[in-house]
């Protein structure tokens, strides 16, 4: 019974484990999944950023749909900047995502916890909460992009 036990946490361990890379058969593949997600993450942030600066009407249940849609997406293209993702396809990723990791990661974590805090803002129903978490998330887009995107 405990070697089943162990086999089985073993199992999930290196199932969790195995390098994110390995679901991408090629770069490329890893360059346009973490595009796509970033593209549908900005398209859903776009939305709500109109209503936080009053491009279009505000519509409380319009904002809590689109900041969950952010605060999902926020999480899925860190695992595509994987070994060998730096160049090929059509990436404006520069190399200090390579080279300075814990910087980038530190900024991934940002991302995602500000996207998290504009989902509960966003659920609120409050305007100036949207608006506060909105300019925060905003925020964390542009330090990511100014020290890892070239323009």
């Amino acid at each position: 019974m405990k070697f089943f036990a162990l086999a089985a946490v073993a199992s999930t361990f290196f199932t969790l484990a195995a390098p994110a890379s390995a679901q991408f058969v090629k770069a490329e593949d890893a360059i346009k999944y973490r595009q796509s997600a970033l593209f549908v993450m900005g398209q859903h942030f776009g939305r709500i950023g109109a209503m936080a600066s009053g491009r279009a009407p505000f519509d409380a249940k319009v904002a809590a749909d689109n900041a969950d849609v952010v605060a999902s997406m926020a999480k899925l293209p860190w695992a595509a900047f994987g070994p060998g993702t730096d160049k090929g396809g059509d990436t404006k990723a520069k190399s200090e995502i390579w080279t300075e990791q814990a910087k980038f990661k530190d900024a991934n974590e940002k991302l995602v916890a500000e996207t998290v805090k504009l989902a509960a803002a966003a659920k609120t129903g409050n305007l100036e909460a949207v608006k506060t978490a909105v300019t925060a998330t905003a925020g964390t887009c542009k330090a990511c992009h100014d020290a890892f995107r070239n323009k």
